[in-house]
């Protein structure tokens, strides 16, 4: 059995039902559970290892519901341009560059990242998704993924018929890589790149091979306003109403809808009523202009909304706590109302509420007995969070990754002292900009 103890934190966000905030508290894992949350004022822990919360803040681990980790490597190659012509700078420089060690690469690279600002869990759609899995495994991450599914070739280049063997042999492979807990996941592009019958095929198959074990459907859905045009003009549908159609929106799996920025009023109440979850992507929605989110509509509408960074290639990075305080000023900014969306609100949407849109609401999420430990330490002794009078709003529109000292992935301490424990830093980043020079070449010759 091991322990880890996180002692005497300044201050703890638990995100528990009543969003109680505790003070000078310790909390107690034991093989990677939470086991007991006390006053520090009990006295020290018997523990293997301890990690200093004095003068700290603790919180869960931030939930990115929406990226795609490895176009790290591709950040800043697709500049001034909408969504489609971004995915036509940026799918050429895939099928040059983006082969499975190089997926690997940048997978590591794009959850170093995120763990260093604080984000233990990411729902992750990319091309050689195995690899994107041992790459993100490596720095320590609770990484969702699975086979990305396209009508054509794609920058990968497999057949429709290879790709649903990999979603077959996904579950005995993600089970055989290990790592924490996660869903096995099936993520066809959008309803732009499959067609609604193979929609229907994925959806099914996941179904199949999944069994007992928890899954999830995810894909990009009302991006911009051109995308719904495309669909609609295509198949006389919204992107929602081809997947309702494709069985998706039966409630029985966890499903995830990438951006959503233009969904319907009526494609608001078909995503309620399946318990579907829109990840707010508002760095990237505002980079390429693809649209506000209206937080307050698809909040009233009964979707739950989780919070997303995309791409790095379309956002430019995987800062959740810029994501976070985006979607607290767009939701203002598009109500009118500075109570449209109160901290408290979006910092759960970041983290028990992504948790619960990937299925692992019960898992992760929130500091409580019985979770498993995915936990950030914020050090408060900085001059842009002092002094403390609202934690929810500081965390919110003040707090950023560079605050970030510790985080604890399932009970592993996987950044210690703003360092990873587990990545030679220096030599991926060496590696990261050598594969980047290839990148920049094919990118600039399509």
């Amino acid at each position: 059995m091991s322990r880890l103890a996180v002692a005497g934190a300044r201050h703890v966000v638990t995100v528990d039902p009543d969003d109680t905030v505790l003070h000078d508290t310790t909390v107690v894992v034991e093989d990677g559970t939470i086991v007991e949350v006390r006053p520090a004022s009990a006295g020290p822990v018997d523990a293997d290892e301890v990690l200093d919360g004095t003068g700290r803040l603790l919180l869960p681990g931030l939930v990115n519901v929406h990226t795609h980790l490895p176009m790290t490597l591709l950040r800043g190659l697709a500049e001034d341009v909408d969504l489609q012509g971004f995915l036509t700078r940026v799918w050429a420089a895939e099928a040059a560059v983006m082969d499975p060690p190089t997926v690997q690469l940048g997978a590591t690279l794009g959850a170093l990242e995120s763990l260093l600002g604080g984000c233990t869990t990411q729902l992750d759609m990319y091309f050689h998704h195995d690899a994107a899995h041992r790459g993100a495994l490596a720095a320590g991450s609770r990484h969702v993924t699975g086979p990305v599914f396209l009508d054509g070739p794609g920058p990968d280049g497999l057949t429709w018929q290879a790709r649903e063997e990999l979603l077959r042999a996904w579950p005995a492979q993600l089970a055989a890589l290990g790592g924490p807990q996660v869903p096995v996941a099936a993520l066809p592009h959008a309803t732009y790149t499959c067609s609604p019958e193979r929609l229907a095929q994925v959806a099914a198959t996941l179904r199949e091979v999944a069994g007992d074990r928890p899954a999830l459907l995810s894909t990009h859905v009302s991006e911009n306003a051109a995308e719904n045009a495309d669909v609609a003009a295509r198949y006389g549908r919204t992107p929602t109403e081809v997947l309702a159609d494709a069985g998706w929106l039966t409630g029985d799996l966890p499903v995830v809808v990438g951006h959503g920025v233009h969904l319907s009023d009526s494609d608001r109440g078909r995503l309620a009523a399946a318990g579907a979850s829109v990840a707010h992507c508002p760095g990237s929605n505002q980079k390429l202009a693809s649209g506000a989110l209206h937080w307050e509509a698809v909040r009233e509408s009964g979707v739950r909304l989780g919070i997303g960074t995309d791409g790095c290639s379309s956002s430019n990075d995987l800062d959740m706590w810029q994501a976070i305080r985006q979607a607290a000023l767009l939701a203002r900014l598009t109500s009118g109302r500075p109570d449209a969306a109160s901290a408290h609100e979006v910092l759960r949407a970041a983290t028990l509420g992504g948790a619960e849109a990937l299925g692992l609401g019960d898992v992760v999420g929130s500091v409580e007995v019985g979770k498993r430990a995915d936990l950030v330490l914020v050090d408060l002794e900085q001059p842009h969070l002092t002094p403390v009078h609202d934690v929810h709003a500081l965390l919110v529109f003040a707090a950023g990754r560079a605050d970030v000292t510790d985080v604890v992935v399932d009970g592993e301490v996987v950044v210690r002292g703003s360092r990873s424990t587990r990545v030679d830093t220096p030599a991926l980043l060496a590696r990261a900009r050598d594969r980047a020079v290839a990148a920049r070449a094919a990118a600039e010759a399509s």
